[in-house]
């Protein structure tokens, strides 16, 4: 039975997350500040933590801090904040995605279990030991640093490479905007979200079978790009 650990301080949402996940056959922790989270995340090792982050006894920025301190266990965000400055702070603290209120419980759920999903995929799969990565529409050699589509190569330059490389090392994980900036670009970059719009549009004309609609390249508006396998 998946383990989650809710952080809200809102008793009545707390209320209605329980029953929706007990009936999906989640075992549901509650915490309603973020001493007693970082308490029960140590104690009782969830599978995956559902945090708000306004809480009343410290910013839940501070508990994806403390937890990813000692943890990888997925993290996901429903907070009222909206900004996109909100969603990437705690998506570089280490959250793995970002949720807001108001919300779809189905869209929520689907998260979960996508998260889930994630941080049960055999070690073969994580970034440091993958090293050939194969989709319906191409393939991947890492060591090789080479890219095929069938039966013909894609020639990728350096920077396109790069920012490749990163995201499907990190299956299903959102990327930042100022995270992959940083990487590929460096820190007097970290601005030009334009830099990116470019290369990934490079890429999914050379990847994707339908580049306006794009399978494997994904954007998340307002804050960065993951690469769905």
């Amino acid at each position: 039975m998946t383990r989650v650990l809710v952080v809200e301080d809102d008793p009545q949402l707390v209320r209605a997350l329980r029953i929706n996940f007990q009936a999906r056959k989640f075992e549901v922790e509650e915490a309603g500040d973020g001493g007693s989270a970082l308490r029960l995340a140590a104690a009782r090792k969830p599978d995956v933590i559902l945090l708000d982050l306004g809480l009343p006894d410290m910013d839940g920025i501070d508990v994806i801090k403390g937890v990813r301190g000692w943890s990888k266990v997925p993290i996901l965000v429903l907070s009222a904040r909206h900004t996109s400055e909100d969603k990437i702070r705690a998506l570089d603290a280490g959250a793995d995605d970002y949720v807001t209120k108001p919300f779809s419980m189905d869209e929520l759920l689907a998260r979960l279990r996508a998260a889930t999903r994630r941080q049960e995929a055999p070690a073969a799969s994580q970034a440091t030991e993958v090293s050939v990565v194969t989709t319906a529409g191409f393939t991947i050699d890492l060591a090789a640093k080479k890219v095929r589509r069938g039966e013909r190569g894609v020639r990728l330059t350096p920077t396109e490479w790069h920012l490749l490389e990163i995201l499907i090392t990190h299956p299903g994980r959102l990327i930042t905007q100022s995270r992959l900036l940083l990487e590929v670009w460096g820190p007097m970059y970290g601005e030009n979200t334009n830099y990116l719009r470019v290369y990934m549009a490079q890429l999914r004309r050379k990847l994707e079978a339908d580049p306006s609609h794009p399978r494997y390249l994904i954007t998340e508006p307002g804050m960065g790009y993951r690469f769905e396998p």
